[in-house]
């Protein structure tokens, strides 16, 4: 499991980051940070392995806290800033200080479970067997590459505004539901309808999934999507 420390100064705000992080397999919330100060005392206690770190702290900033980690305290830990500084100088800042990527608040729920999905597969290769090649320090430094279609063969290419990572968080949700719709599938992901719909029907296409329609008393008939292709590589 991916160890995750929420810092956020609003109670609110960190409740819901928290459920959003529990939602992506693999990931556990080990504690909450109010202010710089306690991030850096429960970063040295709790050993995280990520941060969700706010930028508007009440004593520190959030770039500041990520200085000090780096400096001592608990200086392997990384660090996802979540905020509403947009700044460009607090943006080159976090990212001189070794942010992994910058979330502007409000963001969609699935721009987060998209960094955490990203996240994972770097460590998965970073800490897997043998030497990485060049496409798997493409994926560790956020390098874009076309998905490969099942079985790695080729197929129709991605379209135009998805990404591999909601692809893998799709595909993961739609395989362990067994069957769902577009609407059952964005409150599975996190996506809107629309989004989930366009990456279901990109599957359909590649041959990874197939789709039947469900007719009611009323209305259009509900599309209904299954997977029955091997896991995206």
């Amino acid at each position: 499991m991916i160890r995750v420390l929420v810092v956020d100064d609003d109670f609110m705000v960190a409740k819901v980051n928290r459920r959003l992080v529990e939602r992506v397999p693999g990931f556990t919330v080990v504690g909450e940070a109010r202010t710089g100060a306690e991030a850096l005392r429960l970063a040295e206690e709790l050993r995280p392995d990520l941060l969700l770190l706010d930028i508007y702290l009440p004593d520190i900033s959030g770039v500041d806290v990520l200085r000090r980690l780096r400096g001592g305290g608990a200086p392997e830990v990384d660090a996802l800033m979540i905020t509403a500084a947009r700044e460009a100088a607090t943006v080159r800042r976090a990212l001189h200080g070794g942010a992994l990527h910058y979330i502007i608040k409000p963001f969609d729920a699935a721009a987060l479970q998209e960094q955490l999905t990203r996240y994972q597969e770097a460590r998965r290769v970073l800490e897997g067997p043998g030497v990485p090649g060049q496409a798997d320090v493409d994926r560790v430094f956020g390098g874009s590459r076309a998905a490969p279609a099942a079985g790695g063969t080729s197929g129709p290419a991605m379209p135009k505004g998805l990404t591999p990572e909601s692809a893998r968080l799709v595909e993961g949700e739609l395989r362990r539901a067994g069957e769902a719709s577009a609407s059952e599938c964005a409150g599975l992901t996190g996506l809107s309808r629309v989004s989930a719909r366009r990456y279901l029907e990109y599957f359909v296409q590649a041959g990874r999934a197939e789709v039947r329609l469900r007719y009611g008393t009323a209305g259009r008939p509900e599309r209904r999507y299954t997977w029955v292709g091997p896991p995206a590589e």
